[in-house]
């Protein structure tokens, strides 16, 4: 195997670093705008990218919100019934995430 043996999360086992670990892939995959991106990726792209999904009372329905200390707020709908992103929603927090320099 090519690359640096790394230990992962302080468990016993070893694994190989080649240079764009999972959140490297995660943001290269959302660059592409893929058509299968679903809502559980854009939560874990936004999460490993400082935001945090804002608490919503128990009338907030689809809507949701992630927070970030220094970028603008996210606003959107998770999907429904499946869990495939809209292209427009990629586009959007695609744009924002550009305009702000965290990708």
């Amino acid at each position: 195997m090519a690359g640096i043996p790394i230990l992962i999360s302080g468990e016993e086992e070893w694994g190989w670093f080649d240079g764009m670990g999972r959140r490297g892939k995660l943001i290269a995959r959302f660059k592409s705008r893929p058509k299968d991106f679903t809502w559980e990726e854009l939560v874990r792209l936004l999460e490993g990218l400082g935001y945090a999904e804002a608490k919503a009372g128990k009338t907030g329905g689809s809507r949701r919100r992630f927070l970030h200390p220094t970028a603008p707020v996210v606003a959107l709908h998770k999907p429904h019934p499946g869990d495939i992103v809209k292209r427009y929603v990629i586009d959007d927090v695609l744009r924002v995430l550009t305009e702000e320099g965290l990708i």
